[in-house]
């Protein structure tokens, strides 16, 4: 028995969250049990709310900047959980990885450039090449005996066919929940650095990785490959706290750094989040008995998820996660009709997941779903699923 308590189920219907409230508005119905965006349903730890509710309590929150020891507790973490250290001047705070890479492709891109990503992949790499007006490159993932798998051959095809300035990597990647080996990293920044290619490694959901795999960072790749580096991370997705819009970009490149601020500031962004600086440190500081335990949990989550599907639907696969929190159904064998899979997911079953076609258009047939939240939850939603006739 842990410290903490998982198990609990809190009630978040009221307060405006994104998760639970807005069914009416997204879906046209408030009746779904979600389990679609990556939010998750667990309370933060005791000592970091104190924290929280001291800065609270001083009642001012004027315009704050990280300071020396916010920019230590973000190095250490990095240094303890993965083995990577980087400097305090490497470090810029902006208010979320997506918006950095909106940024990242504004610095380093031109209009009508190329970007190239891996679908299926989280969706807002899309829709951040499309709305800043360049051209969109897929390097489609290889499904095969139910793993993702990079094609590296038309990797560096799809960039010198297209002139590619810029790659998005997901890494752990979502939806698939690949952790990428050392040996993959390495093809693809060799392909990159040899092409001049930026590299935005998302790096978003690295503390969650299952037994018998190792995140490693592209930070922790050879220096030769910093120079065309942007690492994106966050406390967010960690301790989930996206609500109080803090990330910490690492470029090493001085260079890159520049061109990096630069679009940050011409968007006009400056300083950040008062809370979100404030949880984030506290979180690094505090936060790392708690998210052990909740790796734990969310194996537990994956143990019982896997299992009920071999005993009860076994036409729906299982992607194996190596890492992340969300986790690919594949529902081909249940049926090849994508208007029926949304009947069966949402009329009959009353889930709301997310949909495999909003990560790419070869995966209509598949279907994401969030672990990251009590079991109770997680099972009501496997039996309704069941009920349906998934």
């Amino acid at each position: 028995m842990g410290k903490y308590d998982f198990d609990k189920v809190h009630n978040r219907r009221g307060t405006a969250c994104l998760k639970w409230d807005f069914g009416m508005q997204r879906k046209g119905r408030d009746d779904l049990l979600p389990l679609w965006v990556a939010d998750m349903d667990f309370k933060l730890p005791d000592e970091v709310i104190e924290d929280l509710t001291k800065r609270v309590e001083h009642g001012i929150f004027g315009y704050t900047d990280p300071d020396e020891r916010y920019f230590f507790s973000v190095r250490d973490w990095f240094k303890r959980r993965h083995g990577i250290e980087f400097t305090d001047e490497e470090i810029t705070v902006v208010p979320g990885v997506v918006y950095a890479i909106a940024q990242a492709i504004r610095a380093f891109t031109k209009e009508g450039e190329a970007v190239l990503i891996q679908q299926p992949v989280y969706y807002p790499f899309e829709e951040m090449i499309r709305l800043n007006s360049r051209k969109l490159v897929n390097n489609q993932l290889v499904y095969r005996d139910g793993r993702y798998e990079i094609d590296f051959e038309d990797f560096e095809k799809k960039i010198t066919d297209n002139n590619v300035r810029m790659f998005l990597l997901c890494s752990p990647h979502n939806p698939v929940g690949r952790v990428w080996t050392g040996k993959e990293l390495e093809k693809i920044a060799e392909i990159c650095d040899r092409h001049d290619v930026y590299v935005f490694a998302d790096e978003i959901h690295s503390d969650f990785v299952y037994k018998g795999h190792k995140h490693i960072s592209f930070y922790s790749l050879d220096k030769k490959y910093h120079k065309r580096l942007i690492l994106g991370t966050s406390a967010s997705k960690t301790f989930n706290i996206a609500g109080l819009q803090v990330a910490n970009i690492v470029i090493p490149d001085e260079e890159s750094r520049r061109a990096f601020r630069y679009a940050n500031e011409a968007a006009g962004y400056s300083q950040a989040n008062a809370m979100g600086l404030v949880a984030t440190k506290s979180l690094y500081d505090k936060g790392e008995q708690w998210l052990d335990e909740l790796l734990e949990y969310l194996q537990g989550n994956l143990d019982y998820v896997r299992e009920f599907l071999k005993e009860n639907l076994p036409k729906v696969k299982l992607i194996e996660p190596e890492g992340t929190y969300l986790i690919w159904l594949d529902f081909s064998e249940v049926t090849n009709d994508k208007k029926e899979l949304k009947e069966l997911i949402v009329d009959k079953a009353r889930l709301w997941l997310d949909a495999g076609v909003i990560f790419g258009k070869e995966t209509a047939l598949f279907e994401r779903i969030n672990i990251a939240c009590p079991r109770k939850i997680l099972e009501q939603a496997m039996e309704q699923l069941k009920e349906a006739g998934g």
